[in-house]
């Protein structure tokens, strides 16, 4: 995989000042702008638009200190003293480049700023060589990140395709099984019938509805989690009664559960609870709560308990089931991934029952908490607005 790079950047752009004085401005004016400038260590020479020199702090202080400097050097022009074959270096050099320019000078002007230049040769500005090293510096290390975030993100993207492999891998199996039954109950229904078996029909027509309704869940499962991510999810607001789609829940989840020992409790006042919000959605999210508890719950109870609390509905879907894991908390919303504990392995299952709860909540102003014990049960935690504002998300 190309791995990101900085490219080095251009001198032109860390110039800092373009200052310059002519070529017969005296030595004293020019001391007189470094003594009243602290933080500029040279400056440049130019005549017109050409540079011709250059003068720097320590040059200036070394002349007019020395035995009677200023006597000799105060009124003469600055030129005189002044470097007169300073680096130039074109706008457009690569800053690494020039920063190999510069320390390849003599000892004594290594550190001596330099002059940048257009293509006319006309003067633009001063650089130094501490500023270039420092930007150098920091160039280097947004490349180093770079490079950590192209791995990372390589990564991450190893790490969907293994999930979505396993997603095809699990729709596959999801997909076969309820297939084969659907085929093999009707080539027995036909045999049946040829045979005049009627009484065993009703009872294979049963598992062949059973199996039907499987299905469908399935490919909802996968066209809900497709509408979502391409945005194509409408919420339809309705003033509906909450309480009753949760016992209405709460009746199909005793359906589901069949012959296990798990009873199915509703807490809950007992006259209606209106909210404003999408009753359909509603309906799918408890569902998928419930469900997912009576896949994994053999015995014990599951617990809807259904509050207000600031003006919000709090709903509450706990279970006696196999738990999950604190490691495993983190994964339960990411969409075709499943668990991967020996307890939970042996319950088929796309992965998306969870993706779909919380993209419908996010999409309703909602949210979802859970808490878990592993070999204790599960708490699923939803919050809801009373009133949906579609303006206010």
């Amino acid at each position: 995989m190309e791995i990101l790079q900085s490219e080095s950047p251009r001198v032109g752009g860390l110039i800092a000042s373009n200052e310059c004085v002519l070529p017969y401005t005296s030595v004293r004016e020019v001391a007189d702008r470094f003594f009243s400038l602290a933080q500029m260590d040279a400056l440049a020479i130019a005549e017109g638009n050409e540079p011709v020199g250059l003068v720097t702090r320590p040059k200036l202080l070394f002349t007019l200190f020395r035995r009677y400097g200023f006597e000799l050097y105060g009124k003469k022009p600055i030129i005189a003293i002044a470097d007169t074959e300073p680096l130039l270096i074109h706008k457009e050099e690569r800053l690494d480049v020039a920063i190999d320019r510069a320390l390849d000078r003599p000892a004594e002007n290594i550190y001596d700023d330099i002059i940048i230049v257009d293509d006319g040769d006309c003067y633009k500005g001063l650089l130094s060589v501490r500023q270039m090293v420092i930007q150098q510096s920091n160039a280097l290390a947004n490349s180093i990140v770079q490079k950590e975030m192209a791995s990372e993100r390589a990564k991450e993207l190893e790490k969907l395709s293994k999930i979505k492999s396993q997603f095809i891998a699990n729709v596959t199996h999801e997909l076969r099984s309820p297939v084969n039954a659907i085929i093999g109950l009707t080539e027995l229904m036909r045999t049946s019938c040829e045979k005049g078996y009627t009484d065993q029909l009703k009872d294979r027509i049963s598992l062949l509805i059973s199996s039907a309704v499987n299905l469908r869940a399935i490919i909802t499962n996968i066209l809900d989690l497709s509408k979502i991510e391409a945005g194509k999810i409408e919420v339809v607001c309705e003033h509906f009664d909450v309480a009753t789609i949760l016992r209405e829940v709460a009746e199909t989840t005793r359906i589901l559960l069949g012959s296990k020992r798990v009873d199915v409790e509703v807490v809950a006042h007992d006259g209606p609870v209106f909210i404003e919000s999408d009753p359909t959605k509603v309906r799918q999210i408890l569902t998928n709560l419930t469900s997912n508890a009576a896949k994994f719950t053999e015995k014990g109870r599951i617990v809807m308990a259904l509050g207000i609390e600031d003006e919000r509905l709090m709903i509450s879907v706990s279970d006696t089931g196999v738990g999950i894991k604190e490691d495993d908390l983190s994964k339960l919303f990411i969409a075709f991934s499943q668990l991967e504990d020996a307890k939970t392995k042996r319950h088929e299952g796309t992965g998306l029952g969870l993706t779909i709860t919380k993209n419908l909540l996010n999409l309703l102003g909602g949210s979802i908490s859970v808490s878990s014990k592993y070999g204790e049960g599960t708490t699923f935690e939803i919050s809801l607005p009373i009133n949906y504002k579609a303006e206010e998300l």
